[in-house]
C-alpha cells in the first residue's frame, strides 16, 4: 500500500492547475482543480487504467469490460472493484469517498443502534431540511429506495439494509472529484448516479450498489452585472451558480444583488442541478418562461470525462439538450450561468374552503367556476398553487397557498380575483382571502410558499400539463374538470399550478417539453395504497393508477404530456410524455456523447435500453441494471 500514497501524492500535484477565461465566464475554484491524462501516466498502469479518458463518441471500452451479462457490474461479480482499487479512488478524491450508512440506521438492532437519535430523527423526517446533508436521501421518492431502511413508524422494513441506495458516494468538491468518479464508473462498469439534493418523484437520485456523485456542496454563487452573449441576443445581468445551489440561496443571494432569477418554489430544491436541466417552473414562469431558458452556459464534466463549458459558441447541441432535456443524462453539471432580472414587488393570497358546511358539489363548483379564469389569470403573470386535499374520512379542503401575483397591487390583483370571488358568494362558499404585498420577491416568496414534506413510503404520483386548447371548448374543460374531481373525490391529495410557461420573447429554443408551452395547469395526484399492502397489492395499485387514475387524466388532454420532475415513473411512452417532439433529436445526442450509457436514470433519455432487475418485481431501485434482452 505504501506504492499507492506514492502515487497519490504524485498525482495530486499534478491536478492543479488554472485557466483564465474571459471574466463573464470565469470558472468557480472548484474548476481549478482538474484532472489530466499527464497526471495519470504517476499511477501504476494497472492503476491508471481506472481513471484513464475516453474519447469523444469512442466505443473503444468493449460491453465486455463494462458489464457483466449485459449488466453494470455488482458485488458479488468477479469483475467487481477490489477494495484496493477503492481506496485509491479515495485518496485521489483528498479522502471524499463515502461509504453508504442509510440515515434511519440508528433506529435499527445493530452497532448504530441508538434509541435517542431515532426518535430525534423519527420526529424530524418529514422536514426535508433534516435530510438535506444527508448524501444518498430520496426526497420525493423513498419508495423506490426499496423502502429497506426507514424510520419504523413509517415503514418498518425489520432491519436496515442499503437497498436502492448507492454504495460509494463522492462528496464532489472539485472537478477532478467527477472526473475520477465518471472514469472510474465507465472504466469498470459500476453502475453511476448523480445526486444533488435528492428532490424528485422518479427515484433518479438512487441506484443500487452504485457509485454515486453528489455535487450538493458545489456552492459558489457569483454575479456578473453585464454579461454579453450575441448570439443568445442578451445583454444585461447573470448569475454563474454551482450546480449545487439551492432555492433558498439563490433567491437571498440574488436579492442581495436588487435583482431576481428564475427558481422553484420550493425551498430547499436544487435549483442549479436537476431543476433546470429538466426544465423547472417557477413562481415567475408566466412573466420569465421556465427556468431552462434562462441558461447561458454550463460548465459539465462529459461522460468521457472531459471538462468542457456548454453554450452558443462551444458544444452547441449539448446545449441545447441540457436545457430541459434532464438530468444524469448527458454529463455531471458543475454550474450554470442564468438570466437575472430587476426585483418587482409582489402581492400573494392564500386562502381555504372546505365541505364542512356545503355540499361535496357546492365544493367542486366552485372549483369549476375557478377553472374558467386559468387563462387570463396565467396571461397576466400569476402562478397559483392550489390543493385539493381529503381532511378526515369524508371532507374535502381547497387551499390556496398560495395565489402568487407579481408586479402586481393589492388593488389589481382583487380585481383580477373579483370575478371568480364572485361567483363563490353566489354558491354561499365562504373564503376569508388573506392579501400580503410585497415590496422585492425574496420575502414574498419565502413567507408566502409552504416548506416542502418527505414523500410518504407508501405513494404514488402523477402529472399531467392540461393544454390552453381545453379552455377554448366548453365540453372539454368540462371533461378536464370531471377527471380531476373523480381524483379528488377518491381520494387522491391534488396539487395544482396555473401558470403559463410559454417561450417568452428574448428566450431561445431549447429541449423543453414542447407541451409546457401550451399549459395553463399542471396537475399533480398523489394516491396512497394501504400500508400493509403485499407486493401483489402494491402492483396492482400501482397499475390501476397509471392505467386508471392518470389514463383517465390522459384522455382528456391527448397529446399533450408531463413534466418529468414531478411524475409517475411507470409513464406510459414516456418519450412522448416527458419530451415530446424533442426526443429523437435528444436520443441522438445522447448517443453522441453518451454511446456506452455511463449515465442512467428512470425516464431519462436512452432508458428504454435497460432495466432494472429487482427481486420483488416492484419499480424500484433495489438491483440489478441490466439491458434490455439479458
Amino acid at each position: 500500500m505504501s506504492r499507492i500514497a506514492t502515487t497519490v501524492t504524485s498525482i495530486a500535484l499534478h491536478l492543479v492547475f488554472f485557466l483564465l477565461k474571459p471574466s463573464q465566464s470565469l470558472w468557480f475554484e472548484h474548476a481549478d482543480t482538474q484532472l489530466t491524462s499527464e497526471a495519470l501516466v504517476n499511477l501504476h498502469p494497472n492503476e491508471a487504467a481506472l481513471f484513464q479518458f475516453d474519447v469523444l463518441g469512442s466505443s473503444k471500452f468493449k460491453r465486455t469490460r463494462n458489464s457483466t451479462a449485459g449488466c453494470k457490474i455488482y458485488p458479488g461479480d468477479a469483475v467487481w472493484p477490489s477494495e484496493t482499487a477503492w481506496e485509491i479512488l479515495n485518496k485521489l478524491t483528498g479522502g471524499s469517498l463515502i461509504k453508504t450508512i442509510p440515515q434511519a440506521a440508528p433506529c435499527y438492532q445493530g452497532p448504530l443502534y441508538n434509541a435517542t437519535e431515532c426518535a430525534t430523527l423519527t420526529a424530524n423526517w418529514t422536514n426535508t431540511y433534516t435530510h438535506i446533508g444527508d448524501p444518498v436521501e430520496m426526497f420525493g421518492s423513498p419508495v423506490f429506495q426499496g423502502l429497506t431502511c426507514q424510520p419504523p413508524s413509517f415503514y418498518n422494513s425489520g432491519n436496515c439494509t442499503l437497498g436502492g441506495y448507492p454504495l460509494y458516494v463522492i462528496n464532489a468538491t472539485t472537478v477532478a472529484d467527477i472526473q475520477l468518479g465518471v472514469n472510474f464508473a465507465r472504466n469498470t462498469g459500476v453502475r453511476l448516479v448523480v445526486r444533488n439534493t435528492g428532490h424528485d418523484f422518479s427515484g433518479k437520485s438512487g441506484g443500487g450498489a452504485a457509485l454515486s456523485i453528489w455535487t450538493h456542496y458545489l456552492k459558489n454563487i457569483s454575479f456578473v452585472s453585464n454579461y454579453v452573449d450575441d448570439t443568445l441576443n442578451y445583454s444585461g445581468p447573470a448569475f454563474k451558480a454551482g450546480s449545487g445551489v439551492e432555492a433558498y440561496e439563490m433567491y437571498k443571494e440574488a436579492s442581495n444583488h436588487g435583482v431576481i432569477v428564475v427558481g422553484g418554489e420550493g425551498q430547499t430544491v436544487g435549483v442549479m442541478g436537476g431543476y433546470i436541466q429538466g426544465g423547472g417552473h417557477s413562481p415567475l414562469s408566466s412573466i420569465f418562461g421556465i427556468a431552462a431558458d434562462q441558461v447561458l452556459a454550463y460548465d459539465v464534466v462529459l461522460p468521457n470525462g472531459q471538462f468542457v463549458t456548454a453554450s452558443t459558441a462551444s458544444y452547441p447541441d449539448l446545449f441545447w439538450a441540457l436545457r430541459g432535456g434532464g438530468g444524469s443524462t448527458f454529463g455531471v453539471v458543475t454550474s450554470v450561468t442564468v438570466k437575472a432580472y430587476a426585483d418587482m414587488p409582489i402581492t400573494s393570497v392564500t386562502f381555504s374552503y372546505t365541505t364542512a358546511n356545503i355540499s361535496h358539489d357546492t365544493f367542486w363548483a366552485g372549483y369549476r367556476a375557478y377553472l374558467d379564469y386559468f387563462p387570463q389569470n396565467a396571461d397576466a403573470g400569476t402562478y397559483a398553487y392550489h390543493f385539493v386535499v381529503s381532511i378526515g374520512p369524508s371532507d374535502l379542503m381547497f387551499l390556496m397557498q398560495p395565489f402568487f401575483a407579481p408586479n402586481k397591487t393589492v388593488a389589481e390583483t382583487q380585481a383580477l380575483l373579483k370575478p371568480w370571488f364572485t361567483r363563490l358568494a353566489a354558491l354561499r362558499i365562504n373564503i376569508t382571502p388573506a392579501y400580503a404585498h410585497y415590496d422585492s420577491f425574496y420575502p414574498a416568496w419565502l413567507n408566502s410558499f409552504p416548506l416542502e414534506a418527505m414523500e410518504h413510503t407508501n405513494a404514488m404520483t402523477g402529472s399531467r400539463l392540461f393544454p390552453r386548447s381545453n379552455w377554448a371548448n366548453e365540453t372539454l374543460l368540462n371533461a378536464t374538470f370531471e377527471a380531476i374531481r373523480e381524483s379528488g373525490e377518491k381520494g387522491a391529495t391534488l396539487i395544482m399550478f396555473n401558470m403559463a410557461p410559454t417561450l417568452k420573447a428574448g428566450n431561445t429554443d431549447n429541449a423543453v417539453n414542447p407541451a409546457w408551452r401550451k399549459t395553463v395547469l399542471h396537475a399533480i395526484q398523489n394516491m396512497e395504497w394501504p400500508a400493509n399492502a403485499t407486493t401483489a397489492g402494491i402492483l396492482a395499485a400501482r397499475k390501476a393508477f397509471t392505467y386508471g387514475d392518470m389514463q383517465r387524466w390522459r384522455d382528456v388532454s391527448p397529446g399533450a404530456g408531463c413534466y418529468l420532475g414531478e411524475s409517475d415513473r411507470l409513464e406510459p411512452n414516456f418519450q412522448q410524455a416527458f419530451y415530446g417532439s424533442n426526443y429523437a433529436k435528444l436520443l441522438a445526442i445522447k448517443k453522441k456523447y453518451d454511446p456506452n450509457d455511463v449515465f442512467w436514470a428512470a425516464t431519462a433519455v436512452g432508458s428504454e435500453g435497460w432495466y432494472l432487475k429487482t427481486e420483488d418485481g416492484l419499480p424500484s431501485e433495489n438491483g440489478k441494471l441490466c439491458r434490455v434482452g439479458n
